[in-house]
């Protein structure tokens, strides 16, 4: 997979994951507040995985 696959793949989920999270706030669920969170953290990941690939790429 590429670095920018990684990274639209990565802002996806942080955008999802604050969906979730703004959702789980609304409503006092916390497991989907908490799902939320999770799912925003791997997005925060999956783009510095991106960002790594696209540096060692480059000469």
């Amino acid at each position: 997979m590429s670095g920018t696959k990684d990274k639209v793949k990565g802002m996806a989920n942080e955008a999802v994951g604050n969906i979730k999270q703004g959702v789980g706030k609304a409503t006092d669920n916390d497991r989907m507040r908490a799902e939320g969170e999770m799912q925003e953290r791997k997005g925060e990941v999956q783009q510095k995985v991106g960002e790594v690939k696209d540096a060692v790429k480059k000469p």
